[in-house]
């Protein structure tokens, strides 16, 4: 069993520069079948963008995709996590803060993300969460 957030995150998450424009984090998230991206400031991470964030925080209210940026509509009150920190406390932060993804940050910089369907996998692999999130995306 994996005692690590470095152990189950997602490496290498996908970081957009907060000037990057909403129509391009999109993009971003088709082209890598994710539902969210980090956004960053000079190098440090500074929020993070989904895909229902883009839809309640802009297209709802007719913001053109091109004109809105990731950093105008970015969550900005951020929790992290470090690759060395326990599952356990990634279970704790999550359960606490309700939330269903972590960026994982060493040093200011993204090094991967922890979600809710990887702690479902890792901690009750015969959950229908771990199944569907082990399931491979649909097309």
């Amino acid at each position: 069993m994996a005692t690590t957030v470095k152990d189950i995150m997602t490496s290498n998450p996908i970081v957009f520069p907060a000037s990057a424009t909403i129509a391009e984090a999109a993009q971003g998230m088709r082209e890598f079948d994710i539902g969210d991206v980090l956004v960053e400031v000079d190098g440090t991470v500074c929020g993070i963008v989904t895909d229902r964030d883009i839809v309640v925080r802009a297209v709802a209210d007719s913001c053109a995709p091109d004109a809105v940026t990731v950093g105008e509509i970015c969550s900005e009150v951020l929790v992290t996590l470090a690759p060395s920190d326990s599952v356990d406390k990634a279970t704790q932060l999550m359960r606490n803060h309700a939330l269903r993804r972590v960026p994982v940050i060493e040093d200011g910089a993204a090094v991967g993300i922890v979600t809710l369907g990887d702690l479902a996998i890792e901690r009750d692999s015969g959950s229908a969460l771990a199944a569907i999130s082990a399931s491979p995306p649909n097309d």
